[in-house]
C-alpha cells in the first residue's frame, strides 16, 4: 500500500528532498515520470497546452535516446526537465556507484539541477553522491501521488486521489507511461479543467525553486 498525501513524518525523516514548493501563491506543480514515449506523451503535452499549464518532465535516459523527437517536444512547449536515471533504477537495490554512474548517464542528455528517484526510493548515501557529482542539485519528490501507475486502480479513483488532496504549492506526481496511459488519459484533463476553475495555475519546478 501507498500514501496518496506523503506523511508529515516521512518529509521530517528526509528535510534534505524536497517534498512540496512555494505555497504562498496559489500555483499547483505538476510532475510527470518515465517518458518520453509514443502516443501518452504527446497526449499529455497537448492537454498540457489546452489549459496553459507547466509541468516538469522527469525522464529516463533511455527513452530520451529512443524518442529525442519527443524529447525536444517536451521543451519545446516550455517545459521544465528532470532527470529519472538511464534505466530507471531502483535505489535501494542498487550499489551507489552503479546508482551515480547510472543518474550521469543520463545526465549526458538531460543536463538538468532536477532528480527524482524512481520509485521514490534512495539511499542517502546515494543522494550525498549525486550532490557531489552534481553541484546544486535538487532532488525532488513529491506530495500528492495519482497513484495512475497502479493497474488496479480505476481511473475515477485516480482523479480523486488528485482532487481531494491536491492544495496550493504541492508536487503533484504523474506518469506519461504506457502503464499509466488509460489513468492518466482520464484524469489529467479532468483535473485541470477542475483546477482550473478554482482560480490555480501550473507551474514548471524552476519558476519557483
Amino acid at each position: 500500500m501507498y500514501p496518496i498525501k506523503t506523511p508529515w513524518l516521512l518529509k521530517k525523516l528526509y528535510p534534505n528532498l524536497i517534498w512540496d514548493a512555494n505555497r504562498s501563491s496559489r500555483c499547483i506543480y505538476l510532475t510527470f515520470d518515465d517518458g518520453p514515449v509514443p502516443i501518452v506523451t504527446p497526449f499529455v503535452l497537448n492537454i498540457l497546452k489546452q489549459y496553459n499549464a507547466k509541468a516538469t518532465f522527469f525522464c529516463i535516459g533511455d527513452n530520451v535516446r529512443k524518442h529525442p523527437d519527443i524529447f525536444e517536444q517536451v521543451k519545446n512547449q516550455g517545459h521544465a526537465i528532470g532527470n529519472h536515471t538511464f534505466n530507471h533504477l531502483k535505489g535501494w537495490d542498487t550499489p551507489a556507484e552503479t546508482y551515480l554512474d547510472n543518474f550521469l548517464q543520463a545526465d549526458k542528455l538531460l543536463d538538468t539541477k532536477f532528480f527524482r528517484p524512481p520509485y521514490g526510493r534512495i539511499k542517502m548515501a546515494q543522494a550525498k553522491l549525486l550532490k557531489q557529482a552534481k553541484p546544486g542539485l535538487k532532488i525532488i519528490m513529491w506530495n500528492v501521488l495519482s497513484a495512475d501507475f497502479d493497474i488496479n486502480l480505476k481511473p475515477e479513483q485516480c482523479l480523486d486521489n488528485v482532487v481531494k488532496n491536491v492544495r496550493s504549492g504541492d508536487i503533484v506526481l504523474f506518469h506519461d507511461s504506457l502503464k499509466a496511459q488509460e489513468r492518466v488519459e482520464y484524469a489529467l484533463p479532468r483535473a485541470l479543467e477542475y483546477w482550473s476553475k478554482e482560480g490555480y495555475s501550473f507551474l514548471t519546478l524552476d519558476q519557483n525553486l
